[in-house]
């Protein structure tokens, strides 16, 4: 019986992206490939600048919607007016599908359904800091 709770218990933790010393799960190589998925719309790395949605350099524990210089969703900026951050969780919670997340979202891509491809992806983003390195 509480060989079962234990185990119960420990199912229920996986989900976690953010490792206890800050890093994020995830491999970032895999992470990289599904970002293809995103490069139409979205930039990272050094000199990348908003497009048709924002950069993503520091996204890991930036204010939802606050980058000053793109245009929001007013989706995302009521989330922004609650306080959300956008931690590796609530990333995958908005990339599993940004249109239940978010509704009214500007964001016209369906999601990434595979959990192991949102925490792929959150990993890589999380290797590029507010400057893009």
């Amino acid at each position: 019986m509480i060989k079962t709770f234990i185990s119960a218990t420990c199912l229920t933790l996986l989900p976690v992206l953010a490792l206890a010393d800050g890093e994020v799960a995830g491999d970032t190589a895999k992470g990289e490939k599904v970002f293809r998925k995103c490069k139409a719309c979205h930039a990272v790395g050094e000199g990348a600048e908003n497009k048709v949605g924002p950069m993503l350099n520091g996204i890991i524990g930036r204010a939802v919607a606050a980058d000053e210089s793109f245009k929001y969703s007013d989706a995302l900026k009521a989330l922004a007016d609650e306080g959300k951050v956008w931690t590796p969780e609530e990333l995958a919670a908005f990339l599993e599908k940004p249109r239940n997340y978010a509704k009214g979202t500007k964001m016209s891509f369906a999601g990434l359904r595979k959990e192991a491809e949102r925490t792929d992806v959150i990993a890589y983003l999380a290797t590029f800091a507010e400057e893009g390195s």
